[in-house]
């Protein structure tokens, strides 16, 4: 049975925009989770935990970022969701009402 956090293999998966130069670029990673959901076939609690601890133990800082824990930077965002299963549902919605980079607010929706 595959877990939160594995593939078939009992790989860690890990999503991300791939935001870069030359590429087909988007900055909406709740359209990545859509994809993710849709194409992958992941779970929407496998494609949260993709995005955010698995994602920080690929870029090696899952000690300071990835999950909300004692110690760590507060960086989350704040959806307009009634629950996260919501958030690959809606292909390529943005949800966000808030983001908070180190525990300050950086975008706030009117």
């Amino acid at each position: 049975m595959r877990t939160l956090s594995q593939n078939s293999r009992n790989d860690a998966v890990a999503l991300a925009t791939g935001f870069n130069p030359g590429a087909r670029p988007t900055l909406n990673m709740q359209f990545i989770m859509s994809l993710a959901c849709t194409q992958m076939r992941m779970t929407p609690a496998e494609a949260v935990a993709a995005s955010t601890i698995n994602a920080a133990h690929a870029l090696r800082r899952a000690d300071r970022v990835g999950s909300l824990e004692a110690g760590k930077q507060a960086d989350l965002i704040v959806l307009d969701v009634d629950d996260y299963r919501e958030i690959p549902y809606y292909f390529a919605v943005n949800h966000c009402m808030m983001a908070v980079k180190r525990g300050k607010i950086v975008h706030a929706r009117k």
